[in-house]
């Protein structure tokens, strides 16, 4: 049995009231190791460390962060085929899908701000006649909080706590107690890198003890959170009357918009991607599936045929669905596909439970798609976070329009469409952050992250992320 400790201080420790919480492996439903329970006592000495090393880490060329945020990289890279297995074990999502997407790009999240703060720059503005000269100085906030989610783990990790220490902040950072082993293992690979003790402290634990210590904490300054919509309000009515920098990052129920000019074999393919990849758990699946009515009936054929096609297995075979993240999530998945039925809702394919040979306590279910008939109904406007999608047919641009702003959410949107005209009116009309023409899960990671409405405050990615990380203070010259 494993145990998953705390990185505080460049250094393991357990936690101070020595607390564990059971980590569960969900392909096979069984315990595997043990997660550090941190309380208040363990953010403290997190921050203390943060604290301490604040001051010579802002201090520190942006030469010499570039060099170790750059070196992070290589190592994640290097490690890449043991980090690609944790988390795979711990999340349940296939090991292909790690090894191509999820490690890859945290290793890209280092190298990307590695190089990007290189090349941040501040504004200078002269006022001729006036004889005066402004420029403005973009300084880190000092020790700021990182809480990120169970779904990509070491991907989102590493999207906040690299701009945050390539801006020269200290950071105390908390991953998914669901989801905590590649963050553990970071902890490793910080220290090989050269990165001083107390820049980045990684604790482990619970939201309500762990996570709600971070957002509380006096003096941590700024709160970077991706998660749940319910838990981002809760961050924000605790840390907006202690007036911290907040960057939010909540749920989507994204709407995918076909319409009959597509190309529609490349839509066809990206579509059973965007709808299923990772089982469905990430905020940017397209769950809500409008198809122009010409042609609906064609589309429906074609996508329950390519749906059933997918094989749903142990994550370390050659699986295109592993499990999903835990029992209870599994549960909450399944009550929505019986809610979609009591709502009139027709399932299409899937909607049952696999059982996978040898592994048959793993919380596996088939991909499911279900034909609704309001757009107003439950599982059309909650977010599932799972292997299902919604089907409706549309006739006018206006109607589908209706349908896909109709959400609290707005976090992306999909348009498959050859008109350049529609694509740039409705890209207009569209309340998301993202908005992905003929394409999808297409990340420039110089471009702003976020979403709208319910979907969250702020923005990440670029130079968004180091804006977010920095405090600007602006300084006028007069001179003679």
């Amino acid at each position: 049995m494993s145990k998953i400790l705390n990185y505080i201080n460049g250094e393991f420790t357990p936690p101070l009231k020595n607390e564990w919480i059971d980590n569960v492996n969900p392909s096979e439903g069984r315990v595997y190791g043990q997660i550090a329970n941190s309380t208040v006592e363990d953010i403290e000495k997190a921050y203390q460390a943060a604290k301490a090393a604040f001051s010579s880490w802002s201090a520190t060329t942006i030469e010499e962060r570039s060099r170790i945020l750059l070196k992070i990289a290589d190592l994640i890279e290097a490690h890449l085929d043991r980090l690609a297995e944790a988390e795979s074990m711990d999340n349940g999502k296939p090991l292909s899908l790690a090894k191509s997407v999820d490690i890859p790009r945290a290793s890209a999240n280092f190298r990307f701000f590695g190089n990007a703060i290189t090349q941040f720059s501040s504004d200078a503005h002269e006022s001729v006649g006036l004889n005066t000269l402004n420029f403005t100085l973009r300084q880190p906030i000092g020790v700021v909080g990182c809480i990120s989610p169970w779904n990509l783990p070491l991907y989102l990790f590493s999207w906040k706590v690299a701009p945050a220490i390539a801006a020269g902040n200290t950071v105390v950072a908390k991953p998914s107690e669901v989801t905590p082993m590649t963050a553990f293992l970071l902890g490793e690979i910080l220290t090989e890198a050269g990165l001083p003790k107390g820049v980045l402290n990684i604790v482990h634990g619970t939201g309500p003890s762990a996570g709600q210590a971070i957002i509380e904490h006096p003096n941590i300054k700024a709160i970077s959170f991706t998660g749940g919509t319910q838990t981002g309000e809760h961050i924000a009515r605790t840390a907006a009357p202690m007036f911290k920098k907040l960057s939010l990052e909540l749920g989507g129920k994204n709407p995918n918009i076909i319409f009959a000019d597509c190309n529609y074999a490349q839509m066809l393919k990206t579509t059973v991607r965007s709808s299923f990849a990772n089982q469905g758990q990430i905020c940017l699946c397209g769950s809500r599936i409008f198809v122009e009515k010409p042609l609906y009936a064609k589309f429906k054929t074609d996508f329950i045929a390519e749906v059933q096609k997918l094989k749903v297995g142990h994550p370390m075979e050659e699986v295109n669905l592993g499990a999903v993240v835990s029992e209870a999530h599994r549960d909450k998945i399944e009550s929505y596909i019986q809610l979609a039925q009591e709502e009139g809702g027709t399932i299409l394919t899937g909607g049952k439970r696999v059982t996978v040979k040898g592994y048959e306590n793993g919380y596996y279910l088939e991909p499911t798609v279900i034909e609704v008939p309001d757009a107003q109904c439950r599982v059309n406007q909650e977010e599932i976070f799972g292997p299902v999608v919604t089907l409706m047919p549309f006739e006018t641009e206006e109607e589908v329009m209706a349908y896909a702003n109709g959400v609290k959410y707005g976090l992306s949107a999909t348009l498959w469409t050859s008109n350049l005209d529609r694509t740039l009116r409705l890209s207009k009309q569209l309340e998301t952050g993202i908005v992905w023409v003929n394409t999808w899960l297409n990340r420039d990671l110089r471009t702003p992250f976020g979403g709208v409405k319910a979907s969250g405050v702020g923005r990440e990615g670029g130079f968004e992320a180091l804006r977010f990380f920095t405090e600007a203070k602006n300084v006028c010259i007069k001179y003679e």
